[in-house]
């Protein structure tokens, strides 16, 4: 169990996932929850903290504490995708965004998606120093990306129990998809909404899918690799039809993926690299002294008899006289 836990990964792939994890934080705040920041402008007693919340000594947020929050944890996001002080940084980054989710999250509505990736931000401090293109493994990054990958896995096998714990059987033969296709639905969604009874065999099928979620630790690399793109094509048809993203749950499940193997800023140095020489060549070159040719000169002519003697080499002779001059 322990050499399953550890098992040792590339360094690149700790330093790929890092820097995709932190990018994606920074990206969270500007794209997907901005509206954070608006929470301030409601009464403070609709503030209801989550059990964390209420365990930790955490203040009601006010505008200029959240402001602070935002850009502090903007700034720092950006500083740890570079990979310095990673221990420092991951620990600060760590702390400001569980505390921005908890602002989010205590006004009525908490969403699952974020379990992975706060997970995520926790073990990534303890998987020490990692660069880009490292192929040395680690298996103290190893262990983060398998905790990360414990967490992706329980975020599906717990959403299929908590629906059959709160919903019964009548999730599963219910109006659940219907209904989220009425209130966000797009128009593949009212497609496929009038194909007889197919709404519930794809109850049927997420929950089996979430239940089963866990034989993916199971599995030999390329299957492994090959569910995890299943998992992928799920959410895509969740986006496409009810307009549902869960972008920090996908975000944490690239740790299943061969991220050592992306290396944009290489592949952008070769494009560079391949259009210099080309722009070079476009001049013809000039002849070089070597390239020009040297006519032999026999004994007793000069180098103008010999030029002249070439030079008549290529006439055919007149008839009725002799060749020559």
């Amino acid at each position: 169990m322990t050499r399953w836990l550890t098992e040792a990964v590339p360094r690149g792939r700790v330093a790929a996932f890092r820097t995709l994890i932190y990018l994606f934080v920074a990206a969270d705040l500007v794209i997907f929850t901005p509206w954070v920041r608006t929470r301030v402008s409601v009464p403070g007693d609709l503030y209801q903290p989550l059990l964390i919340g209420r365990l930790l000594p955490l203040p009601t947020p006010t505008e200029t504490l959240v402001t602070v929050f935002f850009w502090a944890l903007l700034l720092l996001a950006l500083l740890a995708a570079t990979g310095r002080a990673p221990r420092l940084l991951g620990w600060a980054v760590c702390a400001l965004y569980l505390e921005w989710m908890i602002i989010a999250m205590s006004y009525g509505k908490v969403d699952h998606d974020r379990f992975g990736l706060l997970v995520a931000l926790a073990v990534l401090p303890t998987a020490g120093r990692a660069r880009h293109g490292d192929t040395t493994r680690t298996e103290a990054g190893g262990w983060a990306l398998r905790v990360t990958q414990i967490a992706v896995i329980c975020t599906y096998f717990l959403a299929a129990f908590a629906k059959l714990r709160f919903g019964g059987l009548d999730w599963l033969t219910g109006s659940v998809l219907a209904r989220a296709i009425i209130r966000r639905g797009t128009d593949l969604a009212d497609l496929i909404a009038q194909v007889p009874y197919l709404l519930i065999v794809a109850q049927f099928g997420i929950v089996a899918f979430e239940l089963l979620s866990p034989v993916v630790f199971f599995l030999p690399p390329r299957w492994r690799h090959a569910m995890v793109g299943f998992f992928y094509s799920f959410h895509a048809v969740t986006i496409a039809t009810i307009t549902i993203s869960f972008a920090p749950h996908l975000a944490a499940m690239t740790s299943f993926l061969p991220l050592e193997r992306v290396r944009p800023l290489v592949w952008a140095r070769r494009l560079v690299g391949r259009g210099t020489p080309a722009s070079a060549t476009t001049a013809a070159p000039e002849p070089r002294p070597a390239d020009v040719e040297t006519v032999p000169v026999t004994p007793g002519q000069g180098p103008v008899a010999a030029g002249a003697e070439r030079a008549l080499d290529d006439q055919a002779p007149v008839v009725g006289r002799p060749a020559g001059p």
